[in-house]
């Protein structure tokens, strides 16, 4: 016994010889990220789905070499948050909520407002009124209107509602109730517009008070059961383009004062419907910084695969409505978005719960970043 204790005490002595002259860290030291983002950095939403009241947004510069060599920094969402990011000021906005013993108790929602060069909170509003929704897959339950005044968020209570919240007063203002529909798309000047169970949609314009001021209607325009849409549209210039099921783009004009239906076509030729080519995946739509839409596609689809990983994405004009280019995936994936500039990135969120890297323009499959342990990153958001 003594003999065990003296190799314990020479032990530690020998670690504290080796650990004294180490200097001491220095503490609240705040390395500063270049705003804005350059165009190859993305913003991940580690969903935490083991563990979700520790969410996090992760941002990475998709050409590193290792994973901290990727890793800019991290930014908190908790319970599934929702994300959007201003274009005009230094701010990206979070829609989380907390319970006064973690994982019960009370809850407080909250909108928490991040610097972009620090990933600190620089604010919170507290939010009052109808509950947000927590959807697990759509970066359309939150939306920045009016030249970024307004900041809007899906919430089911289970009644549907979209809330208003006026971020220069920092203070929720209104909460308008729809006709059991969902989503929030950007609509004319200062609106939106929200897809229906019917298979109908309907618009809102808002005054500077953020009360509304016009109402509009699309008469039911989907056929749910033979050919249903996505929710999860590509907006390219005001325009949705909205996938369906079965292979179809509804296209949607946001731009007027309601939203107004455009022509719908085929993502497919002959030859793709023979063999069964649909869209899927928890993201599936996107869009560069010329405009052209990316879809991610899986072959062999049917009934119930809408949500299957896709092993393609294809690429279309959609002036002409035709395909450009399609790319093949190292590995199937469930998500991705693009990143803006001239060496445009696609950025996939594959079966592995990995990132794969392509060159949008060629198509060749750039890197992967992996390594990330217990964590989900399954949304990407491209930088803004």
């Amino acid at each position: 016994m003594f003999k065990q204790f003296l190799r314990l005490a020479l032990l530690l002595g020998c670690v504290n010889t080796a650990t004294a002259d180490l200097p001491n860290d220095e503490l609240g030291k705040v390395e500063a990220l270049p705003v804005p983002y350059p165009d190859d950095w993305v913003i991940v939403h580690d969903i935490a789905f083991d563990h979700m009241s520790m969410g996090r947004f992760m941002v990475m510069d998709i050409n590193g070499g290792d994973i901290k060599d990727f890793f800019k920094g991290s930014f908190n969402g908790s319970f599934i948050s929702a994300f959007t990011q201003a274009l005009k000021k230094p701010e990206m906005y979070v829609l989380e909520h907390y319970y006064d013993r973690g994982t019960r108790g009370n809850r407080t929602e909250v909108l928490t407002i991040y610097d972009k060069a620090t990933l600190s909170p620089v604010d919170e509003i507290v939010l009052t009124g109808p509950k947000r929704a927590e959807i697990l897959v759509s970066k359309f339950v939150i939306s920045l209107i009016d030249d970024e005044r307004f900041l809007l968020y899906y919430s089911f209570t289970p009644g549907t509602f979209v809330t208003v919240v006026d971020l220069e007063k920092r203070e929720v203002v209104n909460a308008v109730q729809l006709p059991t529909c969902a989503g929030v798309y950007p609509t004319g000047k200062r609106g939106f517009s929200s897809l229906c169970g019917n298979g109908s949609m309907v618009s809102y314009q808002l005054d500077e008070n953020g009360q509304v001021t016009e109402q509009g209607k699309l008469e039911p325009f989907i056929d749910i059961d033979k050919d249903a849409l996505f929710e999860r549209p590509a907006i390219i210039d005001g325009m949705g383009y909205f996938p369906s099921y079965t292979g179809n783009i509804q296209e949607i004009d946001l731009r007027g004062a309601a939203a107004g239906l455009g022509e719908k076509w085929s993502l497919l030729d002959e030859e793709d419907s023979k063999q069964n080519w649909r869209p899927g995946g928890a993201w599936l739509a996107a869009t560069d910084s010329t405009g052209r839409l990316y879809v991610m596609m899986h072959e062999n689809g049917g009934e119930g695969t809408h949500d299957n990983p896709g092993s393609e994405i294809w690429v279309f004009d959609t002036a002409s409505k035709t395909r450009v280019s399609r790319i093949p995936l190292a590995l199937p994936a469930i998500a991705f978005d693009i990143t803006m500039g001239d060496t445009p990135k696609i950025v996939t969120t594959n079966i592995e719960m990995s990132l794969d890297v392509y060159d949008a323009l060629s198509g060749e499959h750039v890197n992967t970043i992996a390594d990330f342990y217990h964590n989900w990153p399954l949304l990407v958001y491209a930088s803004q």
